[in-house]
């Protein structure tokens, strides 16, 4: 017995759905065919509209033991609105689609066809439970976003609320008049009170806000939401009367303590503009940022250890103040946190007169201190972005919109519940801290793992061992740490129960399947969705991501935009492309949590990010949109290679690389190559026993030839004990296209490296 559901098409400003969940089928005996056709039209503007149709075919075998479906059809096809067509006759048929229902394993075979179908359970239970919902809100948002954001808006503290006519206002065409972006201006907020106090105030001043865990196991600490007020306020009271004020910039060069969101939320109550740089860039980029921003003060501590080593941090400190002062930038007060676990405060190197010990001031100070009201547009913090040579960007976030944006993305990607425990392993150092380790979470009362240490010490399973302790439900995390632990052996995150997880997260970089597929079903039993994210610093927060419990996964894919967010995909010339297509991923419109600027280079901004494609934001990155409207980002642009003319994104070819069962992990970037262009070089790390063979260099080649094709068969292998990552486990891309083009002179700064050793490894194993 078959349930057909149809819908003809409808006028151009709406977005009507038919979608009815699998489950209506239920009771009709195993074998049910349900079809459901999804007409969707959006507009946004009278000139911009455009219809899909989508039908999916579901055959459900409801016996609970298996839970397989398949799924037989599932085709998007773009048409003009208001055009006549038939869905059914429209409606291609193409070859079978594998569908595992969340709680079923994805098998090796499925990995490129498949798609996993979220349960009863979790669609029932979440916050937009379906595609139609979905479809509904994001409606709203693109359609009147002013209205949809001050609803969201409106539920934190505003002591002055916004022009409600002027919600918002922008211009991204760089042809018209300079770039602007503006949202809830004239709105008087704060969001240090709106993470603490409103929590407070509302009852939640008992709960858990954060959980430390040290480096070292058997050592930690927790602080209520009320204790990390008051720890707040201590800061804040010190600040102010050293006399650091209102729009004075702060810069922090903290690890993963406590102090850390401590201090990011001390700045803001204050209305002071916190600058985090990670701890672990060396004292020349320290000194670039205190250079950039000039502030009133530096707050450090003596030392962390980061696994067995020791790094000293106030040395690098001292190294950039006086490389900065050597600009005619001082800066007169250093404060210092005594990291005992590190290092005791006698052997630490001292300056008289500018540093000071923060055990010995802080906590002398009144537990309360009164909130500095900001407008929405004053600025919240600076965050530096490097590239491989110049000057560091200094990307400006501000209030108003950045809370709102952080807080929603952060409720909805995640299906936040109260009685979460959340643990993202990113640092505060990167935008991934600032918006999902401290503001996101705190601004929804929730409680969250903050973890000093490295995730293999001491041994591959610290991270498991950790999800236990605390009973993580969400955990959020990079590719390259997926893949480094997969490399380690399924038996560290086996010997550990992790039944407290629910949802997965994925950030910094594309997943590529096999990674994902191991992820969902080692790491998660095959039960927890993953919301594999994609957005930057200078957005804020998410802008394409998973919504659990809304719609089918795709390995890999990113999947749909998020409230608000217009995805377009351009071609060289900036014409939009419809349907199934790839090329350069632009944003048209604003959204709350962009950035503003870069700080003192408006001028770079606009060229940067609007100048390529006038009035869109160009993300850099390459997109490719599949014909079921899926989003799969390829790539920076920078990291596709033109080889004879054929644009390759990187990240297919690494993907195709690691889908190889001997390899662990891939890096490849492009290098000169007097015929072709350019050439694809390769980075290739085995498991863990695997020897180097020439069989196995060819073996992969031949992987890349079979998936992608012969134009994207890597002209090199190099073979590589390692990567070269920082701290937070990215891969300096710059470091190996130097190696790869042997530029040995040119490496550049490596001390933000996790193991700086891997270069000289790599370097050695260049003509292997």
């Amino acid at each position: 017995m078959a349930l057909k559901l149809e819908l003809a098409p409808h006028p151009q400003t709406q977005v009507q759905s038919s979608y009815k969940r699998w489950k209506e089928g239920q009771g009709r005996g195993a074998g049910t065919l349900v079809s459901a056709v999804i007409p969707i039209s959006i507009s946004s503007t009278s000139t911009s509209t455009s219809t899909c149709t989508c039908t999916i075919n579901i055959n459900k075998n409801f016996d609970n033991r298996t839970r397989t479906r398949h799924l037989l059809d599932s085709s998007i096809s773009n048409s003009i609105a208001n055009s006549s067509y038939s869905v059914n006759t429209r409606t291609r048929t193409r070859k079978m689609v594998k569908a595992v229902s969340l709680g079923d394993p994805l098998l090796a075979e499925d990995q490129d066809e498949a798609v996993v179908v979220p349960s009863d359970h979790l669609s029932q239970q979440a916050l937009v439970p379906s595609l139609r919902d979905y479809l509904e809100m994001y409606k709203a948002s693109i359609q009147d976003p002013g209205r949809f954001w001050s609803e969201i808006a409106s539920q934190f503290h505003w002591e002055r609320k916004w022009d409600p006519d002027h919600v918002f206002s922008h211009n991204l065409d760089v042809t018209k008049s300079q770039v602007h972006i503006q949202w809830f201006k004239g709105g008087i907020t704060n969001i240090s009170y709106n993470c603490l106090d409103r929590i407070v105030e509302s009852g939640g001043g008992d709960k858990i806000a954060l959980f430390w865990e040290a480096n070292d196991p058997g050592s930690d600490a927790s602080l209520t939401y009320k204790q990390l007020l008051s720890r707040v306020c201590q800061l804040s009271n010190y600040l102010k009367d050293i006399g650091v004020k209102k729009g004075d910039a702060v810069v922090v060069y903290l690890p993963m303590l406590m102090e850390l969101p401590i201090t990011m939320l001390a700045c803001a109550r204050i209305g002071a503009v916190h600058s985090v740089v990670f701890a672990g860039f060396s004292a020349e980029s320290l000194a670039q940022r205190i250079i950039d921003c000039k502030p009133k003060l530096v707050i450090t501590c003596n030392a962390v250890k980061r696994g067995s080593k020791i790094i000293h941090l106030k040395d690098i400190v001292d190294a950039a103040l006086l490389l900065s002062a050597q600009t005619n930038v001082s800066v007169d007060r250093c404060l210092v946190f005594e990291n005992e676990a590190a290092m005791k405060r006698e052997p630490t190197k001292w300056q008289e007169g500018r540093d000071i010990w923060w055990q010995d001031v802080i906590p002398e100070y009144p537990t309360h201190c009164e909130v500095e009201w900001v407008d929405a547009e004053d600025p919240l913090f600076l965050l530096y972005t490097s590239g491989s040579t110049g000057k560091p960007k200094g990307v400006l976030h501000t209030t108003g919109g950045y809370m709102v944006y952080t807080a929603i993305t952060f409720k909805y990607a995640f299906d936040y519940k109260p009685t979460d425990i959340y643990w993202c392993t990113a640092d505060c150092g990167w935008i991934t801290g600032h918006s999902y380790v401290t503001y996101g979470p705190l601004l929804n009362g929730a409680s969250v793992v903050v973890f000093e240490g490295s995730p293999n010490y001491p041994d591959s399973g610290r991270c498991w061992d950790i999800v236990d302790k605390y009973k993580v439900t969400i955990f959020y995390t990079a590719p390259t740490l997926v893949r480094s632990l997969m490399r380690d052996g399924d038996e560290y995150v086996t010997r550990y129960s992790r039944k407290s997880l629910r949802i997965l997260g994925s950030v910094g970089e594309p997943i590529n399947p096999s990674a994902w597929r191991w992820f969902y079903n080692v790491v998660g039993d095959s039960r927890c969705p993953i919301s594999d994210t994609w957005w930057q610093t200078e957005t804020g927060g998410f802008m394409i991501t998973p919504l659990p419990g809304a719609w089918p996964q795709k390995p890999g894919s990113a999947t749909f935009p998020f409230f608000g967010v217009q995805p377009v995909i351009v071609d060289e010339k900036g014409v939009e492309i419809e349907g199934e297509c790839s090329g350069y991923l632009c944003v048209k419109s604003s959204w709350p949590g962009a950035f503003r600027t870069l700080y003192g280079d408006h001028e770079r901004y606009e060229t940067t990010y609007f100048k390529p494609f006038p009035g869109y934001y160009f993300t850099g990155d390459g997109c490719r949109r599949d014909k079921d409207g899926y989003y799969w980002l390829t790539g920076r642009v920078d990291d596709v290679i033109n080889v004879s003319g054929h644009r390759i994104g990187t990240a297919e070819v690494e993907s195709a690389l690691v889908s190889h069962p001997q390899c662990a992990e891939a890096a490849v970037v492009g290098v000169e190559h007097e015929v072709k262009g350019q050439a694809i070089y390769a980075f290739v790390t085995l498991v863990e026993g695997v020897p180097y063979t020439e069989d196995l260099r060819k073996s992969l080649i031949l992987t890349v030839r079979k998936q992608i094709g012969a134009f994207a068969a890597p002209d090199k292998i190099h073979w590589a004990p390692g990567l070269p990552k920082t701290r937070s486990g990215k891969i300096m891309r710059r470091i190996l296209r130097k190696i790869a083009s042997r530029q040995l002179n040119e490496l550049g700064d490596t001390s933000t490296l996790a193991e700086p050793n891997i270069v000289d490894q790599l370097i050695a194993l260049a003509d292997c």
